[in-house]
């Protein structure tokens, strides 16, 4: 089995970036570890590739933001750009320039690797986490590539997120101290990483102030205002009906209020309605929508910050970080019968 970089490292007891520098002579690096380092090269017969050692060598002042352009939801909104203006604010003013790179699943591995980290077109990638796959990760991770995940990995690497699950507990909190007491859940599907998070954080909620979860009202459906109107027209012409709805974008809870207003059913005074996020309808519905507030310039702030210390200092310890998002209350959460 041919010995890899990983294998010296783990062997010697220091990072693959700490080997990748040796192998390159780098002074940051001391002459007892280099020693140290050589000898273990020399006693596993481990011969370096030209592709890591090139990729330690060069320097494009690139990084590469890695977009899917078949998920048109995902880069046709105002988070897209808020993501890329963090980005930008921290790359920027360092001398380095954001690139956008169009990545198609159709596209093989190898490709997409060769397109841009073997050809040292970008010194270091950000991605979605829709993008970013486990096995992605794992690839960068053996060339010693840094990277940074916008949105929870479940392989090792960095990445920064917001706290979904505290924001399902944080609004299911406020609708209780409202007086609701059956709140429902529409939106997401059951795919998504997003979703699993927000509907645990509202299972969480639900089980902390002792109230039994209703399956029936937990609707699985894409996040969007037709959605969310026919899930509302569903649930709430039940006998058995929630009296509050957290819903997993404010387009799903504009369908929910405009479903309730057909139905003669009063926004806050008989359903209250709250969404996970405030862009871009949350204060211009009828009545105003409580929705968590979610910071994404500040994602994109915390990932290039992480991405140029992760290139310039060589060090690969995974990180992750997940920011808190702010709830803002407002006329659709007033409470039962006022």
């Amino acid at each position: 089995m041919k010995v890899t970089i990983s294998d010296v490292a783990k062997a010697a007891n220091v990072a693959k970036s700490t080997v990748s520098k040796v192998l390159n002579d780098s002074p940051k690096i001391s002459a007892g570890t280099k020693r140290k380092v050589r000898d273990i090269m020399k006693e596993l017969n481990y011969i370096p590739s030209s592709m890591a050692t090139g990729l330690a060598k060069r320097s494009s002042n690139t990084v590469g933001l890695l977009v899917d352009l078949s998920k048109q939801s995902e880069f046709l909104n105002q988070f897209f750009y808020s993501i890329i203006g963090g980005i930008e604010s921290v790359i920027g003013p360092m001398g380095y320039e954001l690139t956008l790179f169009n990545v198609q699943h159709s596209d093989s591995k190898d490709h997409f690797l060769n397109r841009l980290v073997r050809s040292g077109r970008v010194d270091g990638l950000i991605a979605n986490n829709s993008v970013l796959t486990d096995e992605l990760s794992h690839t960068l991770n053996e060339l010693d590539f840094p990277y940074i995940s916008i949105g929870e990995i479940h392989a090792p690497g960095s990445w920064v997120d917001f706290d979904n699950e505290a924001g399902g507990r944080m609004l299911i909190s406020h609708l209780l101290k409202r007086g609701y007491r059956r709140p429902a859940f529409i939106g997401g599907e059951k795919n998504e990483r997003i979703f699993t998070r927000r509907l645990a954080g509202y299972l969480q909620g639900l089980q902390q102030a002792g109230i039994p979860v209703c399956e029936d009202w937990i609707i699985n459906v894409e996040a969007n205002e037709h959605e969310g109107y026919r899930s509302a027209l569903q649930l709430l012409q039940h006998i058995e009906r929630p009296d509050s709805i957290v819903c997993m974008t404010s387009y799903s809870a504009f369908g929910a209020i405009k479903a309730a207003r057909e139905l003669g059913v009063d926004v806050p005074v008989q359903l209250g309605v709250a969404s996970f996020d405030e862009y871009p309808l949350s204060p211009y519905t009828t009545p105003p929508l409580t929705s968590l507030n979610i910071d994404t310039f500040r994602l994109g702030e915390s990932s290039g910050r992480w991405l140029m210390e992760r290139i310039q200092s060589g060090q690969a310890e995974a990180r992750q970080l997940l920011l808190q998002p702010d709830l803002i209350e407002r006329a659709s959460t007033a409470g039962l019968g006022l």
